[in-house]
């Protein structure tokens, strides 16, 4: 048994054969004489086990245990089991000290049988319990603090400790779990994790906090330097990991994003601290990701002050060149294409201008809607060829498109439509499919007001 056991007793007899027998075992023995003795003993040392006598002179073996564990509690320690002795056979007693949390209780004088099973049984039963405790702890899918205990864990050292916080956040990564499936986003990952690990140290902490999202404290260094170099590094290694597993030529603008925040220099308190370091990130992605930005005041009140108009265009500007490489008309999804929406209606809105809004549906000819889905891909795709860089394209479902044709009339948009319709039935694409339509144009003078 490769234990640690400390056995507390008034009596010297007792001592003197609780550790030969123990040691026999090959069982490490601390031997202490009363529980004031314990109570010092800990501070240093945690044993894996306490023998503990229940009638000692000055604190008796219930108040030793209650100091024991308000020790504990107040320092952060796990509770090192104990297991009282006794030569008195008590319910009641048995009662109060499984009350104050001990484990079991053995009779004097002892059985050997009896006691090693005990002893292997409290401690095997802590170490198991420690080890599913520390599991839940863990993000499955990384190996990091899950984010209860991580915010948990670097909040107790923005508190104690100078170093950098950081957020890191995968830029793009719903378009891995869009085109290539949610097993290879958890691949991407759990390459991302191992990519961290090796350019963070041992005494550092990690956790994911977000399906993409990490929250670091780096203890001890507390300069740019380390964060531009940081985020270099995780950018180089990150790009060859994404070509390793979705192939050289996957075009995904994917990267990663720092923002980060000095400890000390901008305060102790975690939640204010998360604050800032958000901020720093939102600074990231609204200029163009795969970079870094470090929280500073003045720099993040200048941000704010911009107007909302300048912000939409900054991340539309993301938005269209991230998904609108090959030209054509803008196909996006549900979310990009509500933002693009939205700005573009404010900007007519302010500034006047034109646009028409169009509903494509197909109906299968057939009462079984065979080819659909198919087709829709194709009438998609078909459309996106068709129409300006400036139009906008949503699949609304699998069988409905929704365009806006911006800055056209309608009798520009009805030359449009005529030839979408005579070219997608020339195409040969759509046999056995409807298409059915119906459209609405808005005028914006200029100048009027939201």
């Amino acid at each position: 048994m490769d234990f640690w056991v400390t056995v507390v007793d008034d009596e010297a007899l007792c001592l003197t054969n609780a550790r030969n027998l123990l040691m026999d075992e090959g069982i490490k023995v601390s031997c202490l004489k009363s529980g004031q003795n314990l109570l010092k003993f800990v501070q240093k040392n945690t044993p894996d086990l306490v023998l503990l006598d229940v009638m000692m002179p000055g604190l008796d073996g219930f108040e030793t245990l209650k100091r024991l564990r308000g020790f504990e509690d107040q320092n952060g320690r796990t509770h090192i089991p104990v297991i009282f002795l006794t030569g008195e056979n008590d319910a009641k007693a048995e009662q109060r000290g499984l009350a104050l949390g001990a484990s079991d209780f053995i009779r004097k004088p002892f059985n050997k049988e009896i006691l090693l099973r005990r002893i292997d049984n409290t401690i095997k039963n802590k170490k198991t319990i420690e080890l599913l405790t520390e599991e839940a702890k863990k993000d499955k899918l990384t190996g990091f603090w899950n984010k209860t205990r991580g915010t948990e864990r670097i909040g107790q050292l923005c508190g104690q400790k100078s170093g950098t916080l950081l957020i890191m956040d995968l830029d793009n990564f719903k378009l891995v779990n869009d085109l290539f499936g949610h097993d290879m986003g958890d691949k991407v990952l759990q390459a991302f994790a191992d990519i961290i690990r090796r350019n963070t140290r041992e005494c550092d902490t990690i956790s994911r906090i977000g399906g993409d999202e990490f929250l670091a404290f780096i203890e001890d260094l507390t300069d740019e330097s380390y964060v531009a170099s940081e985020t270099i590094q995780l950018n180089a290694d990150f790009a060859e990991q994404a070509r390793c597993l979705l192939g050289e030529e996957h075009g995904l603008p994917l990267g990663i994003s720092v923002g980060a925040v000095m400890v000390p220099k901008h305060g102790r308190e975690y939640e204010e601290l998360f604050s800032m370091v958000d901020s720093a990130l939102h600074s990231v992605k609204q200029n163009g990701k795969h970079g870094y930005s470090i929280y500073d005041r003045t720099d993040m009140a200048n941000d704010a002050e911009r107007t909302d108009l300048e912000q939409e265009i900054e991340r539309l500007s993301t938005i269209v060149e991230e998904r609108n490489e090959g030209g054509g008309g803008l196909l996006l999804g549900r979310e990009d294409f509500s933002t693009v929406y939205r700005f573009t209606m404010r900007f007519y809105k302010r500034y006047g201008g034109a646009s028409v809004r169009i509903l494509f549906s197909l109906k299968a000819k057939e009462e079984n809607g065979k080819g659909l889905a198919e087709t829709g891909v194709a009438f998609g795709r078909f459309l996106q060829k068709e129409l300006r860089r400036s139009d906008l394209i949503m699949q609304h479902r699998t069988n409905q498109f929704f365009v806006v044709l911006n800055e056209r009339t309608k009798v520009e948009a009805d030359v449009v439509i005529q030839r979408i319709l005579t070219g997608w039935e020339a195409s040969g694409l759509g046999k056995g499919v409807l298409v059915e339509l119906s459209f609405r144009s808005t005028d914006y003078p200029a100048g009027r007001k939201e």
